[in-house]
Parts: structure tokens; sequence; C-alpha cells
């Protein structure tokens, strides 16, 4: 089979899968923008997306409706308009960024965060926010007001209670086997609280459709800067879009071998082949309308196990 081109591949990517425009934004924020001080002018914005099929008006509506949910502020500076994360919003980008960049397979301690809301001790809509939260975060409802994670990250868990208005009105604790009780072992709450094949299937297809652009990258050298930018966010959004879905367990309680393990590798390569091009792109079209535009913050560089 003919290897196809970055750009055959980029054209194919988007007429088969186009990625909706407010998640892409979303995605160019978490990604470019948040390691560049985090606010870009909406021209440059439109230009950085459209290579990627998204219009001038699908841009604008979908920024209209970001700060409309919270996650961005509008400023205006004569007849321009300029976006940011809302400092409110970052700490959701930095553990969504956590979860992208930082490789799979936690350790386990063989202990659960146990988060407990007994009927009747909340107000339903707090219980509603609370499990949504949660699960978001990758815990499993195991009953009604019963959630539980075996890799919680503590200070996580105390924001998401923080901004939902939950401290102090939900039972947390750790838990781990009982010695010489009898008990099943604890990993096997993982088959009793989560659904892993549609996650399993996720990874794969991402491994399908990635696998061969890699191929192309190795061989090709003369990918564009612009074509630089457009796979490395093209691969973050595709990434990201599995990576939501996973609830991140530690990789001794997953079915083996684990298909994350070798989708973060994939994601890893093809990152660490694009992004100097990618960032010398995004310089310059940030600069065109911001001539003081930020370079990329030490943290970007540790992504992926380190870009340098």
């Amino acid at each position: 089979m003919k290897m196809l081109t970055s750009n055959e591949w980029i054209s194919r990517f988007l007429t088969t899968d186009p990625p909706r425009s407010k998640s892409l934004v979303m995605t160019i924020f978490g990604d470019a923008i948040a390691p560049h001080g985090a606010r870009l002018w909406l021209g440059s914005l439109i230009e950085l997306v459209a290579p990627m099929g998204a219009t001038d008006r699908l841009v604008r509506t979908s920024v209209f409706r970001l700060v409309q949910e919270g996650w961005l502020v509008a400023s205006r500076e004569g007849r321009r308009s300029s976006y940011a994360l809302l400092p409110e919003a970052r700490p959701r980008f930095e553990r969504a960024n956590r979860r992208i960049y930082a490789p799979p397979g936690l350790d386990w301690d063989g202990r659960w965060t146990v988060v407990m809301a007994p009927n009747g001790s909340i107000a339903a809509p707090l219980r509603a926010a609370v499990r949504k939260e949660l699960e978001w975060e990758g815990y499993a409802m195991l009953a009604p007001g019963l959630l539980a994670h075996p890799a919680a990250d503590a200070p996580t868990l105390a924001d998401i209670l923080e901004r939902v208005k939950g401290t102090g009105k939900i039972f947390v604790c750790s838990a781990a086997e009982l010695p010489n009780s009898g008990s099943r072992p604890l990993g096997e709450l993982v088959r009793e609280g989560w659904d892993l094949s549609g996650v399993v299937a996720d990874y794969r297809r991402f491994i399908a459709e990635f696998t061969p652009l890699l191929a192309t990258l190795v061989e090709e050298s003369e990918l564009t800067n612009q074509d630089a930018f457009v796979v490395r966010s093209l691969l973050i959004h595709a990434y990201r879009r599995v990576q939501l879905h996973d609830p991140m367990l530690p990789l001794e309680l997953l079915p083996q071998p684990w298909p994350g393990s070798e989708a973060y590798a994939l994601a890893q390569a093809i990152y660490r082949l694009t992004w100097e091009k990618a960032e010398q792109h995004l310089m310059a079209v940030l600069g065109r309308e911001d001539a003081d535009a930020p370079a990329a913050d030490a943290g970007f560089y540790d992504r992926f196990g380190g870009l340098r």
C-alpha cells in the first residue's frame, strides 16, 4: 500500500473524522495557548484553526459559548477581541494536561479513596454535581451515594468539592483490605465498577488511525510548519477524546496488554516529531497580532517525558 504524505493524511482525517469546532478550540487553548500566556487574539485563533476546517463563523460561535460556560474570558481593544483562559478554569486544564502528557501506569499501594454521601445527607443538586465531577475524574459509582477510585489525587478531590460547594459535607476516606477477614481482593472491584470495553476500543481506533501517520513522519523530511501544527493539534484532540473516558486506573489492575500504554507511546513519538515546527508556526501566527507574544513556558518542555 502506498504511504500517504502528511498532507494527504490530514485531508483524509478531516474528511472522515472532522473535529467539532468548540472542542477543537478547547484543544488549541490547552495544548498550544496555555503555555504561551493563555491569551490570544481572535484573528490569531481563526488563522490557527482554519486549516482544520473551522470557519470564521464557527470559531466566533465556539468562543462565545466557551465564555458563557465559564472556560474563557473575553476582552476588547478597539475593534479587536482577545480571549484568555478564565483563572477559575485553569486548574481543570492543568488536570487534563497531566492526564494527557504524563505516562500511564500509576503505582498502586492497594488502597482506594472512597467518597460517601448517604441518602438524605446532602441536597439532590449537590449529590448530582459531585457524581458528575467525580465520574469525569474516573471514579466509579459502586452504590447509590458511594463512589471510589484506586488512584485518586487528594488535591484534585479537594478542588472539586470546593468548586461544587461540597467541602465539609461529604464523607471521604481511604480504604484497604482488612487482613485475615476473608475479603475478596479489592483489585477485583475494577470489574465491578468500570466497563472498560469502550475505552479499549477507542484506544485501538486511535492506534490504527495514527500509526500510519507516524511512519509517514519518520520518512518525510519536508513537513511544513503549518502542517506540523495541524498534525500536533489533531493528535492531541483525538488522544484527549479517548483519555477523557479513561478512568486512569493503576496499570496492574487493568487487562493486559493495556492499549493505553501503546497509545501513549504513539502520541509521544508523533508529538516529539512535530512540536518544534508546530511552535515555529504558532509563534509566527501569534506574532502577527502581538509582537510581545511570550514563548512557551518551561513546563511545556516536560510534556511526554521531555521534548529536549
